[in-house]
């Protein structure tokens, strides 16, 4: 009974446009405007289903005022009668006109079948969202409800409610609603559970909001034209279905009628009168072709991809590991008050085996106005870091920490977080995440979404909010801030989305920017321009930041300190004035001499560091790094080294460290002791 349904996150392209906010292609993503809605009628499938459904609609508004009375006239005369000038589709057993009575049925069968839809759509919704407002237990036995629902064929659960029920309008229109809303309440699970994992509607929740205005304010928004594409196509099969039960008798009675009662009707005399049975066949086929037609063409018109489309999350790895030593807190700037510190931070998620840890005992700190840097391969767990520090983390993943204070609260996971909480890291901790358009809600506005900042955390009205949601984007160097904060994400250019991305982290009074990898797919010189802006920032405010890069060279020119990461741990610390001279552990070398540079001799290949990084659920024993490693002696495969302090403002987790200078640019392919002469 149910169709193939169709979805898509809102937001998943996005146009070219100019820094001046001139656009220079075609509107691809973000929220659907009536353009984007009235341009399927541009294509000849979306033309002339549009036009076919208005016809089916108008019919069903003017038959009955039209062609009642032909329709009802009796006619002993010319009973059962064939077609003829007189009655076109001939007459029925009362020698009325079968196709006046098709035409005047029109109405009862689309009003019964959009009866039916609305019934399905709205019980479906209720059913779909309520693991998101609902506690897990509770959200389970629904999710466990639907899917068993969804595993009977359509026609077999509306059978069984409408013997329920019972027979008639009433007992059917309930039938059809009730079999089509768990395949309406599955699509909506799914794509409510896509939006919800979402870095604004993540923000949303740590700001402390409820989880019913998560859900109408951030969620349903964002899903709103999948669902309304789908209950365009459902309400097609809806009316299919009620025909099917008033063909049986099981539907309308008389003496109304519609489009199933005179199929059935005519079927008796098909083999001397096929034209009684043909008629009301033929109208449920268009109207059902219209509504299927049209949603379909919608779908296209504003990039629906079809639900086999959708992918799932990979499964989680292996289990971890054994638990790996704790790192000490990194010392802050000297001379400065810590702003976050962090000792034995660990971040877990189930696995298959066990528990998967890719962050393990990590510990760092940051002072204020001090800037700090974190480098590392793709996976080693920067970014982790950063959402288990804001607080970002999502069940199923678990956030452990022997110490995690931010301007002195704690924000352990066993800490229930107050009110005051909440508020200190909406307003002293901004995060600017690596692709802003999946942090900027696509259906609200750019100056909506950073004023509700101000509103909710610093007590402004709505236009106090606003105003300052425009001072702030002035200060990031938007251009014409006022016209651009009424505008949308989508209507913004990359650089651009990510100084909006700044402005929002400003709009408190913030005493730490976290931005992961904040010039990720942007050109150099936007990425010259976010850079200097976030300085520009932490001078001007003394606010800290911590920088999350995979670019070695952005974070030595931009920080004064640098943290390398691997496997979910810091395997050495020094300051970022020494990273390219002095850096110790073979991890750290092998990457810097990865980075091209003038010198590059170009009719070499490319320096890479040997091997494939560690997978979370398979840490080895000993050093993580041993199996890469070109020093890697028996020691490193089976102890663990601990980061310990080789000289003031320099740490190090490696048994056997670098004792020689500047690196060399293929350092990562040879044995870097032999620099030294041997092992230390």
């Amino acid at each position: 009974m149910a169709v193939e349904h169709r979805t898509r996150t809102a937001g998943e392209k996005e146009p070219r446009t100019r820094e001046d906010g001139s656009r220079s292609g075609t509107r691809d993503g973000g929220p659907a405007g009536g353009g984007q809605w009235f341009g399927v009628l541009r294509s000849p499938l979306g033309c002339c289903a549009a036009g076919l459904l208005l016809a089916v609609l108008l019919l069903a508004a003017f038959g009955p005022l039209l062609w009642s009375g032909r329709a009802a006239a009796v006619d002993t005369g010319r009973l059962l009668q064939g077609p003829s000038g007189h009655h076109w589709m001939g007459t029925d057993n009362l020698g009325r006109d079968v196709f006046f009575r098709v035409l005047v049925a029109t109405r009862l069968s689309v009003a019964l079948a959009l009866l039916a839809t609305v019934l399905g759509v709205a019980t479906g919704l209720v059913l779909g969202v309520a693991p998101a407002l609902l506690g897990r237990r509770a959200g389970r036995a629904v999710t466990a409800v639907v899917n068993i629902a969804v595993a009977f064929p359509g026609l077999l659960l509306a059978l069984f409610f409408a013997v329920v029920f019972g027979v008639g309008t009433q007992g059917a229109v309930l039938a059809i609603g009730f079999a089509t809303a768990p395949g309406f309440a599955r699509l909506t699970q799914t794509l409510v559970a896509s939006v919800s994992e979402r870095d604004f509607v993540c923000a949303a929740r740590v700001a402390g909001v409820g989880r019913l205005r998560v859900l109408t304010r951030h969620v349903l928004p964002n899903i709103a034209e999948p669902l309304i594409v789908n209950a365009t196509i459902g309400a097609g099969s809806a009316l299919l279905a009620f025909s099917g039960l008033s063909f049986l008798g099981l539907g309308v009675q008389a003496p109304s009628y519609d489009w199933g009662r005179l199929l059935g009707e005519g079927l008796t005399g098909i083999y001397t009168h096929p034209a009684a049975a043909l008629a009301p066949g033929a109208a449920v086929v268009i109207a059902g072709l219209a509504f299927n037609l049209t949603g379909e063409a919608v779908a296209k018109a504003v990039g629906i991809p079809t639900a086999h489309g959708i992918r799932l999350p990979p499964p989680v790895g292996k289990a971890a590991a054994g638990k790996a030593p704790v790192e000490p807190e990194a010392a802050a700037g000297p001379g400065t008050e810590p702003v976050l510190s962090v000792e034995g931070l660990r971040v877990s998620f189930p696995g298959p085996h066990g528990p998967v840890t890719p962050v393990r005992g990590l510990g760092l700190s940051v002072g204020r106005g001090e800037s700090v840097g974190v480098v590392g391969e793709s996976g080693s767990g920067k970014s982790l870091t950063a959402l288990a520090v804001s607080g970002l983390v999502e069940h199923p993943g678990t956030v452990d920490a022997d110490r995690l204070e931010f301007l002195g609260t704690s924000l352990r996971d066993g800490e229930k977080k107050t009110a005051a909480t909440r508020q200190l890291l909406g307003t002293s901790l901004a995060m600017v995440f690596q692709d802003p358009m999946t942090s900027f809600n696509p259906t609200m506005r750019i100056g909506r979404q950073l004023s509700e900042v101000a509103e909710q955390h610093l007590g402004m009205n709505r236009r106090g909010a606003w105003a300052r949601a425009v001072e702030r984007l002035r200060e990031v160097r938007i251009p014409a801030a006022e016209r651009r904060a009424a505008q949308y994400p989508h209507e913004f250019s990359g650089g651009m989305r990510q100084r909006a991305m700044i402005a929002l982290g400003l709009m408190g009074r913030p005493a730490l920017i976290i931005a992961d990898e904040p010039t990720t797919a942007l050109d150099v010189t936007v990425q010259r321009q976010v850079l200097r802006l976030l300085e520009r920032v932490r001078t001007a405010d003394g606010v800290a930041l911590l920088l999350i890069s995979h670019d070695i060279n952005v974070v030595a020119q931009t920080c004064e300190r640098v943290l390398v990461m691997y496997a979910g741990r810091v395997v050495e610390e020094l300051p970022s004035d020494r990273l390219l001279t002095a850096a110790r552990h073979p991890y750290t070398r092998a990457l810097i001499a990865t980075v091209p540079h003038m010198e590059s001799d170009l009719d070499r290949p490319l320096p890479v560091i040997p091997g494939r990084p560690v997978t979370p659920g398979q840490v080895p024993s000993g050093c993580a790094f041993a199996p890469r490693c070109p020093a890697a002696r028996d020691r490193c495969h089976t102890d663990d080294p601990r980061l310990r302090v080789s000289e003031p403002g320099h740490r190090i987790a490696c048994w056997y460290p670098h004792t020689g200078a500047t690196v060399r640019p293929d350092e990562q392919l040879s044995d870097p002791t032999t620099e030294a002469g041997g092992r230390p």
